[in-house]
């Protein structure tokens, strides 16, 4: 018999400064001895949940209960102290400690381990199997064993609730297993876990009860045993949105290499102000977006052979052996969860993993395996993190979009120009080209990481999350400049946590999971559900070549 709440919310509401509502009236009720699985896409409110939970952020609105008194903890350590602990999906570790000063941090008398501290810390790492010598420097560790010191630091205390927010992500399947165990043990002793994670058959497994969540309202509400997989699919999908038009493949560009030394004498039809017409019949085609000549034959994009191929990339720990190939002006979606391979697949092609190994072929030649010598053969990577990775914040826009032909010459009116014509054709919203990116909203400095790399001698795109924090309207534009490139013969991979935009954009989606492509799925024979399902569910690894 289920006792009384330990946590309730209660039309909880969070809306930012900036306008932007985050939660819509949330209702949650959590019981000591009972594991409750919280899931959602991207953007549909977890986190902000999760910081309400903790302390982190005040809601805006709504009620908070603990214990049956209204309650509104100022402070994480508020909250920690009330009994609720928190394992965040970024680990928070100081890497300049050893694995048992971080497993003390929170404590009252400090870090330093005493002969108590160190007892409780010994103990709770057996809870874990002993994964980590507690005299190790967190920094030497590998991600799977700092989020093992990750979930012990957070059961220290011995919290009443425990909020475990991805814990399994970077973990290998042993790893996850001993969670599994720690977890279930939590329960039968009486303490409250909240588990957020987008792998479905875990939550089916381990949970008592889930709750969806969906542009920050909760949509589901209900007891696992009433539920399978589709149904949790369906409800975190919830939405559809249209496919963007496309061009059929035998009207599309092919991309063929540049005769040689010409590649940085040309101009493409994008810099040159031009608008891509979707409708155009073949022999009206407009030069192709990297500024390369169209093949003669006007055949579909099955008659050429792949701009890009792989075999057997891979690396260890990371990314299985990968062979698969990517034509000329064809979409490739790479659909998986959080730490199944996605963005290390797109470093290693583009050279930035020095441990990868196997071929990466751009035309049927091979290609070092450093990010210059990637960029000298025309790849282009926009990255996760663009704050960190795509611009340099103090530069204007006109220099960021310059710097992948820095060592070149070219005139501030060339750079000028470029920029501009950028301007115009993203819809970037600035107020000219001597703008700092830094300035700019996520949407617009994304548009101008994008930017930077159309140039004539780009052959290929690696696009890791392009869409991600920004707007539906930047967001849009993006999408529809990624299908326009791809119908005038550039080729892109495609890595998005939003798989309504693969099913919409993409001419194929391959599926990733534990480092392994798993499964091939056309786009037009899928739903968003289905895709969640199978890129979270318990499908076999096969480790497939596409």
């Amino acid at each position: 018999m289920v006792g009384a709440p330990l946590l309730q919310l209660a039309g909880v509401e969070k809306v930012w400064p900036n306008g932007t509502v985050a939660l819509r009236g949330v209702d949650l009720t959590l019981h000591a001895g009972r594991v409750h699985g919280l899931l959602g896409a991207n953007g549909a409110g977890k986190s902000t949940l999760i910081k309400v939970l903790a302390g982190a952020i005040p809601a805006s609105g709504g009620m908070v209960s603990w214990r049956g008194e209204p309650v509104r903890w100022a402070s994480p350590r508020a909250a920690r102290a009330a009994g609720v602990a928190t394992i965040y999906q970024h680990i928070p570790l100081v890497p300049t400690l050893s694995v048992v000063e971080n497993m003390l941090l929170e404590r009252a008398g400090g870090w330093r381990a005493d002969r108590a501290g160190r007892a409780r810390a010994k103990e709770v790492a057996g809870l874990l199997d002993n994964p980590f010598d507690l005299d190790a420097l967190v920094g030497d560790l590998p991600i799977g064993t700092r989020q093992m010191v990750a979930i012990a630091q957070g059961l220290m205390a011995d919290p009443a609730l425990l909020i475990m927010d991805e814990p399994t992500a970077s973990l290998a399947g042993h790893e996850r297993e001993r969670v599994y165990a720690v977890v279930r043990l939590l329960a039968a002793q009486g303490h409250a876990v909240l588990f957020v994670s987008h792998f479905l058959d875990e939550i089916l497994s381990l949970t008592d009860e889930v709750t969806v969540l969906r542009d920050g309202r909760a949509v589901l509400h209900a007891q696992t045993a009433d539920l399978d997989e589709a149904a949790i699919a369906a409800a975190i999908a919830g939405r559809s949105v249209a496919a963007l038009e496309r061009r059929p493949r035998a009207e599309r560009a092919p991309l063929n290499p540049p005769p040689e030394g010409e590649g940085d004498r040309q101009r493409s039809w994008w810099w040159r102000g031009s608008t891509p017409q979707a409708s155009s019949p073949v022999d009206n085609t407009p030069p192709p977006a990297c500024g390369w000549s169209p093949s003669p034959s006007g055949g579909g994009l099955e008659q050429y052979p792949p701009t890009l191929e792989l075999r057997d990339l891979g690396s260890s720990g990371k990314l299985a052996p990968t062979s698969l190939t990517v034509a000329a002006g064809e979409i490739v979606g790479i659909a998986g969860m959080l730490g199944s391979g996605r963005s290390e697949l797109l470093h290693a092609i583009f050279g930035a993993d020095p441990a990868a190994r196997g071929a990466v072929l751009l035309h049927g030649k091979p290609i070092g395996r450093t990010p210059e010598e990637s960029v000298a053969a025309g790849i282009a990577l926009v990255p996760e993190d663009r704050a960190t990775q795509g611009f340099v914040a103090g530069m204007s826009v006109a220099e960021n979009i310059a710097l992948p032909r820095t060592g070149l010459f070219q005139s501030p009116a060339q750079e000028r120009e470029a920029a501009l014509a950028a301007i115009e054709r993203l819809a970037i919203k600035v107020q000219g080209p001597d703008a700092p990116v830094g300035e700019l909203s996520g949407g617009n400095a994304q548009k101008v990481v994008i930017a930077k790399w159309l140039t004539p001698d780009t052959r290929l795109l690696l696009l890791d999350e392009p869409t991600a924090g920004i707007d539906i309207g930047a967001r849009t534009d993006i999408l529809r400049l990624i299908r326009a490139l791809a119908d005038e013969g550039l080729p892109a991979l495609l890595v998005s946590s939003e798989f309504e935009e693969l099913i919409g954009i993409c001419d194929r989606i391959l599926v990733m999971r534990d480092g392994l492509v798993i499964a091939e799925v056309d786009p037009e024979t899928t739903d968003e559900a289905a895709l969640i399902q199978r890129a979270s569910g318990n499908f076999p690894s096969t480790g497939m070549a596409a």
